[in-house]
C-alpha cells in the first residue's frame, strides 16, 4: 500500500468515539473519504458516530476505511458491502469527473504558453488515451462488478462470474500516469511554466489517490465479496442437500404400498404379528413377509425405527404411538 504523505501521530485505531475533526487533523487527506461516503461538512466537535449517524451512513465500513489509509488496524469494523460499493462509485465520479479533467485543462493552459507544441500535443493525446484506460475500467466495474455483487447481496449466485476473475487482473492503472509526469520532468525543456508544475503536483496526487483506491478495492472490497461468494456457495450446497433429502425420503414414502403403511401403523402402535394379523385379516406368515418387505425398502429392522418413520412421515399422529417400544 502507498504510504500516504500524512502519517498517523500513533498506532491508536480510529474510534467511533473519536471527534471527526480529530481524524482530518491527523490526515488531510481523509477530507476525500468523507465526501465519497456522503458525510456533511460542519461537524463541529461531535463524534465519528454522531455524524455518521446524522448522515445515513455505515459507521464501520467508514472507520475500516480511514483506519486503513492510515496504517492502522480495520480488523474490528465490519464492511458493508452496499456501502462500500456506494464509496467506490463516488469515488470514481471524483476522478473521472473531476481529477482528470482538471489536469487536462492545466495540461491544456501549459501547453499554451510553451514554443513545442508539437511535442506538447502528442503528450495530451498520451494523456487522453490513459484517461479513456481509466474510464474503460472504471467504467466496467461499475455496469459489472458491482452489478454482480447486488445481485449476490440479493441471493442471486452466478456461475459464469466470480470476484475471482476480476481480481487476478486488477492492478493499479498509475503506470502510465508515472511516465507522462517523467517525461515532462525529464525531456520537456521549458522555464517558468507554474502552471505545469501544478499539473505535475495534481498528476502526483492522483497517482497517490488512484493506489489508494486500488488497495481499498484489492484489500477490503474483493475479500468481502469473496466471503459473500463462499457463504452463498456453502447455502447452496445446504439447500441442495435437503432437497436431495426430501426428494429420497418422498421416494421411500411413494414405494411403500397402502398395505404396508397400515402395517408400519400397527407396530408403531406396539402392536405383535398376530394383533397386526387379527386386525387387518391376514395370516401371520402374510403379515411376517410384509415387515420382511419393509425392512429391505426402508433399511430399518427394529420397531422404533419403524415408529420413528412413520411420526416423521406423517403416517401417524404421535400421540397414537406406543412410546414404550
Amino acid at each position: 500500500m502507498i504510504i500516504i504523505t500524512y502519517m498517523s501521530r500513533n498506532k491508536n485505531i480510529f474510534t467511533p468515539d473519536d471527534q471527526l475533526r480529530e481524524l482530518i487533523e491527523d490526515n488531510p487527506n481523509l477530507l476525500g473519504v468523507l465526501s465519497r461516503f456522503g458525510l456533511s461538512f460542519g461537524f463541529g466537535d461531535k463524534t465519528v458516530k454522531e455524524v455518521c449517524e446524522e448522515d445515513g451512513v455505515d459507521l464501520n465500513s467508514f472507520l475500516a476505511v480511514c483506519n486503513f489509509l492510515c496504517g492502522r488496524s480495520y480488523a474490528g469494523y465490519p464492511i458493508s458491502l452496499p456501502s462500500l460499493m456506494s464509496y467506490l462509485r463516488k469515488a470514481h465520479t471524483h476522478f473521472l469527473d473531476y481529477l482528470l479533467p482538471s489536469i487536462r485543462r492545466k495540461l491544456i493552459e501549459a501547453i499554451n504558453q510553451s514554443d513545442v507544441n508539437d511535442v506538447s500535443f502528442l503528450l495530451l493525446k498520451f494523456y487522453d488515451d490513459y484517461v479513456k484506460e481509466v474510464h474503460n475500467h472504471m467504467q466496467h466495474e461499475n455496469d459489472d462488478v458491482f452489478n454482480y455483487v447486488s445481485r449476490l447481496l440479493a441471493g442471486e449466485v452466478s456461475e459464469k462470474f466470480r470476484i475471482r476473475d476480476y481480481s487476478l487482473n486488477h492492478v493499479s492503472m498509475t503506470k502510465r500516469l508515472s511516465e507522462l509526469k517523467d517525461i515532462f520532468i525529464r525531456h520537456y525543456h521549458v522555464k517558468d511554466n507554474e502552471i505545469l508544475t501544478s499539473a505535475l503536483f495534481d498528476i502526483i496526487d492522483c497517482g497517490n489517490e488512484l493506489n489508494n483506491h486500488c488497495d481499498i478495492e484489492n484489500k477490503l472490497f474483493i475479500p468481502e465479496v469473496e466471503r459473500l461468494e463462499k457463504s452463498l456457495k456453502l447455502l447452496a450446497l445446504e439447500n441442495d442437500v435437503i432437497e436431495e433429502s426430501d426428494s429420497k425420503d418422498k421416494e421411500l414414502v411413494e414405494v411403500i404400498t397402502d398395505r404396508e403403511k397400515e402395517i408400519i401403523c400397527c407396530v408403531a402402535k406396539g402392536m405383535m404379528n398376530k394383533e397386526i394379523a387379527d386386525k387387518l385379516c391376514l395370516s401371520i406368515h402374510t403379515v411376517t413377509t410384509y415387515r420382511r418387505n419393509i425392512s429391505s425398502k426402508l433399511h430399518i429392522h427394529s420397531a422404533a425405527g419403524l415408529t420413528v418413520f412413520a411420526i416423521l412421515h406423517s403416517l401417524i399422529d404421535i400421540n397414537d404411538v406406543n412410546l414404550h417400544l
